[in-house]
């Protein structure tokens, strides 16, 4: 925006404005079609509305981009007539999974529920042992098995835990994958039909946690995911880094995904519900 305000101090709407626009949302990871979108929008409501201020024109470039989100599926997490809910968090290593699962029991936790962490990461033992830290930290149940143990396992005995103990809600980890490695999403797929078999109906979110500095490659992993585990909404996390996630505005209509939660520091209070108002305004702060 400060770029913005000092070609916009010029009194002039020009190519210029729109070239510093087009590179700034380039630069968030906006991709070139859905940026070439908003710039359409946004000289067409220029002319129309003749916006000349600063001001007006910030407030028409977060209301172009807010307008992307499907806001009729911006409704937090989706839970069930009868707990507990099962939440599954899917993704590739290093995006963030295990913290953002801790955040939320503590969330929850906060709120008078019970929620039970599931170590399905078993494949990375400093996984299992970070989320049982998280659990002890915030309060909630755990379950967990001994590092190389069948994944799809631990998190059945996950459910059938929090089902006996009257746990409100399961958060289960699964191991980061490579999006490329076949027989590893395989694998994941098993884990999903397993946790439906236990619950006896779909998991009520499987979401996929993408880091904010992922850029356009996060298309492709959504893709990926989606395919394998029926994701039903992202996550995105380290929003309070250089990389301001552009990249979800294509996401999200590309591929009709809500976009969840979003992380936005390391402490235990720093994840919030999805907001498409605070997304754009964020996005260029």
């Amino acid at each position: 925006m400060e770029r913005l305000d000092r070609v916009l101090g010029r009194g002039v709407i020009d190519e210029n404005l729109y070239s510093v626009l087009e590179e700034e949302l380039l630069l968030a990871d906006t991709s070139v079609a859905v940026t070439e979108e908003i710039l359409s929008e946004l000289r067409d409501a220029v002319r129309k509305d003749k916006v000349t201020t600063v001001d007006g024109i910030r407030e028409r470039l977060r209301h172009e981009i807010a307008s992307r989100f499907d806001w009729d599926r911006v409704k937090g997490l989706n839970e069930p007539a009868v707990p507990p809910a099962l939440w599954l968090f899917v993704g590739v290593n290093g995006v963030g999974k295990t913290t953002t699962i801790g955040k939320l029991a503590s969330s929850l936790k906060s709120k008078g529920k019970r929620p039970l962490l599931a170590a399905g990461d078993t494949f990375r033992a400093a996984a299992i042992e970070q989320l049982q830290v998280w659990a002890e930290r915030s309060g909630a149940d755990f379950v967990g098995a001994s590092p190389g143990s069948d994944s799809a396992s631990v998190v059945f005995s996950a459910i059938e835990a929090a089902k006996a103990r009257g746990c409100t809600h399961v958060l289960a980890d699964t191991a980061g994958r490579q999006h490329t490695k076949s027989a590893l999403m395989t694998e994941l797929g098993k884990t999903v039909r397993v946790a439906e078999k236990a619950m006896g109906r779909a998991p009520d979110e499987v979401l996929l946690v993408l880091d904010a500095n992922t850029g356009q490659n996060a298309v492709r992993q959504a893709e990926e995911f989606g395919h394998i585990a029926g994701v039903t909404g992202l996550v995105l996390t380290k929003v309070d880094g250089t990389a301001k996630g552009g990249a979800l505005i294509g996401l999200q209509r590309g591929l009709h995904l809500p976009v969840k939660l979003v992380g936005t520091g390391e402490g235990i209070e720093d994840l919030r519900l999805f907001d498409p108002k605070w997304f754009a305004e964020r996005l260029f702060a």
